[in-house]
């Protein structure tokens, strides 16, 4: 059973080394396949968005004391000592040696991470970092002895047993303004009628970086083939230890084998892969379309309110200000010294009228339905710009090979574009009532 336990730990390693390649490929198909989107089109699901880390009250990070969204720190001491041993050589003979053990203990560990929101040219969403996968900015990294400033101004006073006089500070964070790329899964907030990007049981990825996307990008697939050469090298390491245990005279089929086998399992995953890759991305093509008739109902049913509303209230203050000046055509027709219209009666009516309306506010109501009625079309455009992009993607891998011998096996079809004529759907007409005469 001993000669078996080394190949099955190095097919052991293959093998994991072989799911590890697969899943961040997986990871780099996703990131590729996903287009970018707005803060203000930021529609409930899966998405990936550019931007700056801002916060209206920011943290002060511990080393650096830097504004942060976030940020975590270390502070090491190291120590070293001689150690004295005893031992029996070859002859049975006890016999003493020395030797130098060193290494780092840990003084303190801290952090910290608020809400934030990642900012862009169009608006801001609320990030809620708590179970995130971060890659944040080094803020500070140093390596110092009593002699230096930092040494007991960030550290404590006591030392570590067998202490060198050499502590390492290190703090890494999100500083305010950073740039970021965000993936996450987008929800609706429960304060506001607003998007937030915050953990998910089922997401994908959930992953706030100070770098770029293609930096990230390059990460995940340089991930990928490196593991996917140390699992086939794992592999026939595997196949060679087994032939090794079989004798200096056996053949090197166990090599070849262990190769061979590590290629076909890969292959059949890499399938596997692409094909949920594929219906993961159509699922998004049919999510930008349901975005689409989202916006259109939004469109429908709150513009027609909003211009009732509006409408509504220039009715209202067009029946006031003819209603004043009718009452101050009135008191000008009268002249001094002349008996005229008894003030008393004039006076319930002008005292409800003063009651009855609200300040003159028509200007302000009307220059906010342009506001919404702008906005309401830029969420359109987004959602219709997302679809097109994420339906390019799709069809772009059923096209490239070997994506579309593995979309054969779903029959997937590529999806149309949308114009502008394609998604108006029932425009909303906007008629302002005219005043009740």
């Amino acid at each position: 059973m001993d000669r078996l336990v080394y190949p099955a730990l190095a097919a052991a390693v293959s093998l994991g080394l072989l799911a590890l390649s697969l899943h961040w490929r997986r990871r780099h198909r996703l990131l590729h396949d996903m287009p970018t989107s707005k803060a203000r089109g930021v529609f409930i699901g899966l998405v990936e968005l550019n931007g700056t880390a801002e916060a209206a009250a920011p943290v002060r990070s511990f080393l650096a004391e830097q504004a942060c969204v976030q940020f975590r720190y270390s502070i090491d001491e190291r120590w070293s000592r001689t150690v004295i041993e005893t031992y029996r050589d070859d002859k049975g003979q006890t016999r003493t040696r020395t030797r130098t053990e060193s290494g780092w203990t840990a003084l303190d560990r801290g952090g910290e991470a608020i809400p934030f929101y990642v900012r862009d040219d169009t608006g801001a969403v609320l990030v809620r970092p708590e179970g995130a996968r971060l890659e944040p900015r080094t803020l500070c990294s140093e390596t110092v002895s009593r002699g230096h400033p930092l040494y007991y101004a960030k550290g404590p006073a006591g030392a570590v047993a067998h202490s060198d006089g050499v502590r390492r500070f290190v703090e890494d964070g999100i500083p305010l303004h950073c740039p970021l790329f965000v993936v996450g899964v987008a929800r609706e907030r429960a304060d506001v009628v607003a998007p937030e990007i915050a953990a998910a049981r089922d997401a994908e990825l959930f992953l706030i970086s100070t770098h770029p996307e293609q930096r990230v990008l390059r990460g995940y697939g340089i991930g990928s083939w490196v593991t996917w050469a140390l699992g086939l090298a794992a592999a026939v390491v595997a196949g060679g230890v087994w032939r090794a245990h079989q004798g200096p005279s056996a053949p090197p089929w166990p090599l070849v084998a262990g190769g061979a086998a590590f290629l076909a399992l890969w292959a059949l995953g890499w399938i596997g892969m692409a094909y949920n890759s594929l219906v993961a991305l159509r699922e998004r093509v049919r999510q930008g379309w349901s975005l689409i008739d989202v916006q259109l109902k939004r469109r429908h049913d709150l513009i027609p309110a909003l211009v009732a509303a509006v409408s509504a209230l220039g009715r209202h203050e067009r029946e006031l200000q003819t209603a004043l000046a009718v009452l101050r055509a009135q008191a000008a027709a009268t002249p001094p010294g002349v008996a005229g219209p008894d003030f008393h009666g004039l006076a319930g009516t002008l005292r409800v009228v003063a009651e009855r309306h609200p300040p003159l506010a028509a200007a302000p109501e009307f220059l906010r339905l342009q506001q919404q009625l702008t906005e309401t079309e830029q969420r359109i455009a987004l959602a219709r710009s997302y679809y097109n992009d994420v339906a390019t993607f799709f069809a772009t891998r059923l096209e490239q090979v070997p994506d579309r011998w593995v979309a054969r096996l779903g029959r997937m079809r590529p999806e149309p574009l949308l114009g502008a004529e394609d998604f108006e759907r029932a425009p909303v007409s906007i008629e302002f009532a005219a005043a009740t005469p």
